[in-house]
């Protein structure tokens, strides 16, 4: 079992990562407001199938790695703390735009079938490759092997991860009308929040890199 303090930190990393512009919510908020929050949370299903497949793929595949290879720990440190440094930095960079403006550009999409929107928010997560960097380099961070099963924990932290990401993408699902009318009218608070994210990941990002070996 992780200790409280890295369960903490891990569910606000997923959290700041889960409000970074991506594929995923990209896609989302363009099928919400083109064809209604029900089509957001049925592709959300497909998002969410997504992550299980990858965090079950990098739960046996970090197992064996922490057994087999010295070091592992710090190579995946640095990769994560890189990774984190980019997202903040996306979020940053001049010119950056909020996934609200594509979905509301979106908003004469042609109408998918449920099936045709659970397989396509699938396929979104599948390629993103945010996912894969998320369970293969930030989550052994929050892994202790003197805590015990190094299995467990990786299913525990996944999980975590999974509701974080489900819970606050449904609620942008279901808002995502509302939130892009607010943010069209308010384009001073939309940079704020960009800020307040970016430096936030890049706080855990220099935090993660300086951490010693365990």
């Amino acid at each position: 079992m992780p200790e409280p303090s890295h369960l903490l930190a891990f569910a606000l990393i997923s959290l700041g990562m889960v409000l970074t512009p991506g594929p995923n919510m990209v896609y989302l908020i363009s099928r919400s407001i083109a064809q209604g929050p029900a089509a957001g949370l049925i592709s959300l299903g497909g998002v969410a199938l997504g992550f299980v497949f990858y965090m079950i793929c990098a739960a046996f595949g970090i197992t064996a790695l922490v057994m087999a290879v010295p070091y592992a720990y710090d190579a995946l440190r640095l990769a994560g703390a890189a990774y984190l440094l980019y997202l903040a930095w996306q979020m940053l960079r001049p010119g950056g735009r909020s996934p609200f403006h594509a979905g509301v550009q979106a908003r004469a999409l042609p109408k998918d079938s449920p099936r045709r929107l659970f397989a396509m928010g699938l396929v979104t997560n599948l390629l993103n490759p945010k996912a894969a960097v998320l369970y293969l380099s930030l989550l052994p961070q929050f892994i202790d092997p003197g805590q015990g099963n190094v299995l467990g924990q990786s299913l525990l932290l996944g999980s975590l991860q999974i509701a974080i990401s489900v819970m606050v993408n449904a609620l942008i699902a279901i808002l995502a009308g509302a939130i892009a009318g607010f943010l069209a009218a308010r384009p001073l608070w939309l940079l704020a929040q960009r800020w307040l994210m970016g430096t936030a990941l890049a706080a855990f990002a220099l935090k993660m890199a300086a951490e010693t070996r365990r």
